[in-house]
């Protein structure tokens, strides 16, 4: 198949918004619904092998270093995005530990607790520890593209004549979402933006079931069966046909809609064009009027050539050519 024979992958409408939109951003962590669910992604020997060494070391110097100052300067240099995303990465305890444990443990150390001071150290290096490992987690994508397996449908989940079909109820779909009538607001607009992703929903998971029964049937080799086994088995063959023309006709009646809505886009543009007739007739009878008074201006251009004519005449110079 051509890329622009094969259909798109198709998302369960009842999925949340941002959680479809990581999965279309992200199609290379799509995984079939007819293979197994993709593993939690996990950091390569290399990547833990570096966050082991930085986040001790980054946890020592901000939770057990008394550099208080350092703190201050650093946080005053931050702006305000990023102030809150480093509240949203580290929570907002740590940033409150990394503001105030540098002056508590100067603050015990004066008082003689020492022990205190040295625990409260480990207390703030093992919270940073905590904190940085929070932060190491499966990208958002990957995480969606794992739930919610099963819930999204690719091209590879449908052999060739279940591809067709999502392809030309998809052909449709665009072609009603993009038609000048749905801007426009002549169609449903709301019942667009919610029924036709349902319908093109519906519509793959029937195709790829019809893909897994075929393949399933394709698999029995019907061939070495015989008369009594395929007879048995003709019921299933009927019913699978029967529903292959159920899901054809829903397939024809979204491109009728299409169809539908072109004739819409060409009947309001004719009332566009029929509505700026008036004002187009205005222009034109100025045109008119301003082709006339081009024709006096020749008329009037050459009555002072010929005035030219005569003066040069008078004077006994030849006319020029």
């Amino acid at each position: 198949m051509t890329d622009d024979s094969r259909p798109r992958p198709v998302f369960d409408p009842a999925l949340p918004a941002a959680d479809r939109a990581l999965l279309a951003a992200a199609p290379e962590r799509l995984v079939a619904a007819t293979l197994p669910p993709p593993p939690a992604a996990r950091p390569g020997a290399a990547t833990i092998a570096v966050r082991a060494i930085w986040i001790p070391l980054f946890a020592f110097f901000y939770g057990v270093l008394p550099g208080g100052w350092i703190r201050v300067f650093f946080l005053a240099s931050l702006d305000e995005d990023d102030m809150l995303d480093s509240v949203f990465r580290w929570g907002r305890g740590a940033v409150v530990a990394m503001m105030a444990t540098p002056f508590l443990q100067i603050a015990l150390i004066l008082l003689g607790q020492g022990e205190a001071a040295v625990l409260l150290a480990a207390a703030s290096f093992t919270g940073w520890v905590a904190g940085a490992l929070r932060h190491v987690r499966e990208p958002a994508a990957a995480r969606a593209a794992r739930e919610h397996h099963g819930r999204y449908l690719l091209p590879a989940d449908l052999d060739r004549p279940a591809a067709g079909l999502l392809r030309r109820a998809q052909r449709a779909v665009d072609a009603v979402l993009a038609s000048e009538s749905h801007a426009a607001g002549l169609l449903d607009e709301v019942g667009n933006a919610v029924a036709l992703p349902e319908q093109e929903w519906a519509i793959a998971v029937a195709l790829a079931e019809h893909t897994r029964l075929r393949r399933e049937r394709a698999a029995q080799r019907p061939e070495r069966l015989s008369e009594r086994v395929r007879a048995m088995l003709e019921p299933q063959e009927r019913a699978l046909d029967l529903s292959v023309r159920s899901v054809t006709e829903r397939v024809e009646a979204l491109e009728a809609y299409a169809r539908h809505a072109r004739e819409t886009d060409d009947a309001y543009h004719e009332w566009q064009v029929v509505r700026r007739i008036p004002e187009q007739n205005a222009r034109y009878r100025d045109l008119l009027a301003a082709t006339v008074r081009d024709d006096l201006a020749r008329a009037e251009i050459d009555r002072l050539a010929g005035d030219a004519r005569r003066a040069r005449a008078a004077l006994g110079r030849p006319p020029e050519e």
